[in-house]
């Protein structure tokens, strides 16, 4: 995945001075991203505080540990399933 020159919490402050009344050209212009950017940042982190976006960060990090686990779990399961049926 892309690593991003934003942080999420600058993100959010920039969301906020655009709700604050700043347009969203200007705004683009300034910090050099293009319109299509901000709206999709708008819409992934539109309305949330950083201390929610933080806790938003910390739930995709456990959710993709989680699924990671679920997958080695799945292909010892099917191995192990493997190796029962060859036996007998």
């Amino acid at each position: 995945m892309k690593k991003t020159r934003f942080s999420e919490t600058k993100i959010v402050s920039i969301l906020k001075r655009q709700e604050a009344g700043i347009s969203t050209t200007e705004i683009c212009r300034e910090i050099g991203i293009s319109n299509a950017t901000f709206y999709n940042w708008k819409a992934k982190y539109g309305g949330l505080e950083v201390r929610e976006v933080k806790r938003l960060k910390e739930l995709e990090a456990e959710n993709a540990k989680l699924k990671r686990m679920f997958a080695e779990t799945s292909m010892e399961n099917y191995a192990l399933k493997d190796l029962i049926e060859k036996k007998l």
